[in-house]
């Protein structure tokens, strides 16, 4: 029987400036999904999440995949993502004046 385990990785986090979430340990799993929902308020229409691998947790690199945040509360944006090593994590960076209150979760399945 495969392994699945589903991580909370942001619940009603504000994400202002430059954010990035908490990493998470994910060399077990041969497939993972990022799903980014924001909570309130109206993200920048270009606003994304990039999506960075690290061997360790602590030496971060842009693995490629660039998550659209969602431009309004209520509607998933996600990105699937294969060979991505031991760690995993969002970042990016909102304008000035955006305030975004987000739930983030990470699915990770063997």
């Amino acid at each position: 029987m495969r392994q699945s385990h589903t991580a909370a990785i942001e619940l009603g986090t504000t994400w202002e400036g430059e954010f990035a979430t908490e990493p998470f340990e994910a060399a077990w799993a041969r497939e993972a999904i990022f799903f980014i929902r924001l909570i309130d308020g109206v993200a920048p229409a270009a606003a994304i999440a990039r999506v960075q691998i690290a061997p360790d947790g602590i030496h971060w690199t842009d693995e490629g995949t660039d998550i659209p945040l969602p431009t309004v509360a209520g509607p998933t944006t996600f990105a699937r993502l294969r060979h991505f090593g031991g760690w995993l994590r969002l970042t990016g960076s909102l304008p000035a004046g955006f305030a975004l209150p987000v739930i983030v979760h990470l699915a990770l399945k063997e």
